[in-house]
């Protein structure tokens, strides 16, 4: 690993040896001593965006860490954020439907949110579209179409077994990098919870749209499951 696929953890005001603690498709994430060091995609903007939904969270029950401001006061250096570290076993699938009833709460705090900067989602995914064969687009965009009668506001965006830590405070709800203003359904569908089948398949279009560029492999199975059940097009 070379000096510039690691954070500089003196831009925090921090000391310590970098510990990997994993690297997936998306992000690499580090420890170091009590914080969490992640890459990030995400502007200014868009970390700062993150301020009222993760307050929206905390209000409805669950602990969520803080971004750490850099010493120049930024939320981002070269790439990379900082956050408390918090210890405590990952939730089950059944922790993670035990839930719902504090994702409602937290979707009925910032139901007004505006879209997160540069932020895509369900209700805008033409970007995304754009990037694979155009029947494949096709069909992912008739899968999409129902979002814009669908409940919005502001959510999640990653609900998993991975992103939930259940601390002795609490249930801990991390990694807010999906974050936006997009269908509520698609963070209910997360939870287990069965949905409609045109939620259904919504979801799994817009998973579709999300990892064809970094998980293609993933992209492709995920398409022909959906075109198994919302019509036929060719998946190279």
């Amino acid at each position: 690993m070379s000096a510039g696929d690691a954070p500089d953890p003196g831009a925090w005001g921090l000391q310590g040896a970098l510990q990997p603690l994993g690297q997936g498709a998306r992000n690499t994430v580090f420890r170091c001593g009590a914080h969490v060091l992640k890459s990030t995609g995400h502007g200014e903007a868009a970390l700062r965006w993150l301020a009222r939904p993760q307050a929206a969270a905390r209000a409805a029950g669950f602990l969520v860490p803080a971004l750490l401001p850099t010493r120049s006061g930024r939320l981002a250096h070269r790439g990379w954020t900082a956050e408390p570290y918090l210890p405590g076993p990952l939730a089950s699938a059944a922790d993670l439907a035990s839930l719902a009833p504090l994702i409602r709460a937290f979707h009925s705090r910032c139901r007004d949110l505006p879209q997160r900067p540069g932020a895509p989602s369900a209700l805008s995914a033409g970007r995304l579209l754009h990037q694979m064969p155009q029947p494949l687009a096709a069909c992912l965009e008739r899968c999409l179409a129902p979002v814009a009668g669908m409940a919005a506001g502001a959510i999640h965006g990653d609900l998993n077994a991975g992103n939930v830590i259940l601390t002795a405070d609490g249930p801990a709800l991390i990694d807010w990098d999906e974050a936006r203003r997009d269908a509520l359904c698609l963070d209910h569908l997360a939870l287990g919870q069965p949905g409609t089948p045109a939620q259904q398949r919504a979801a799994l279009a817009w998973e579709i749209a999300c990892c064809w560029r970094p998980e293609p492999a993933r992209a492709r199975r995920l398409a022909r499951r959906l075109i198994r059940s919302a019509g036929r097009a060719p998946i190279p």
